[in-house]
């Protein structure tokens, strides 16, 4: 664990209200500091990577560090914006964990060939919620060594 590490934001894409609302509350029971934004789609995620619209100011909007992403969004889904982060030089170094309902082994491991660093089935309860949230933490934010913001990105 590196002490000196700065937060990352993370940035999850999920159209559904209760499952963002179950995330924020399963963050805030595991003590996880980080700050987290939420987007409702796949098209809203995009435009905040690109900067395009809304989302336009880095301050306001700073560019992630770990991005969770559902599969099954209206207007761009899931899989669409994953195939468009991996593709984009700017973009592809940012790390994205599938986090859906999806149990579909066609799902997993077409998530896998188009780039994604984690598939996590969506749990059903708050408390394995809460377990798959302090893992995430625990992995994603203490254990591995992300690249630098600015690295290969919009920053």
């Amino acid at each position: 664990m590196n002490p000196q590490r700065q937060p990352i934001t993370i940035l999850m894409a999920d159209d559904d209200p209760d499952d963002r609302l179950m995330t924020r509350e399963a963050f805030v029971e595991c003590r996880v500091a980080n700050p987290l934004s939420f987007v409702h789609d796949g098209q809203e995620l995009m435009d905040y990577l690109l900067r395009r619209g809304d989302y336009a100011d880095a301050a306001r909007f700073p560019m992630p560090g770990l991005i969770l992403l559902d599969l099954n969004m209206p207007r761009l889904d899931g899989r669409e914006v994953l195939r468009e982060i991996k593709a984009d030089p700017a973009l592809r170094s940012i790390p994205v964990v599938i986090l859906t309902t999806s149990k579909a082994e066609e799902d997993v491991l077409r998530s896998y060939q188009d780039g994604v660093n984690s598939f996590i089935t969506k749990p059903v309860t708050f408390s394995a919620l809460t377990e798959v949230v302090k893992t995430l933490g625990k992995y994603w934010l203490e254990v591995v060594d992300l690249p630098e913001k600015g690295e290969g990105s919009r920053a």
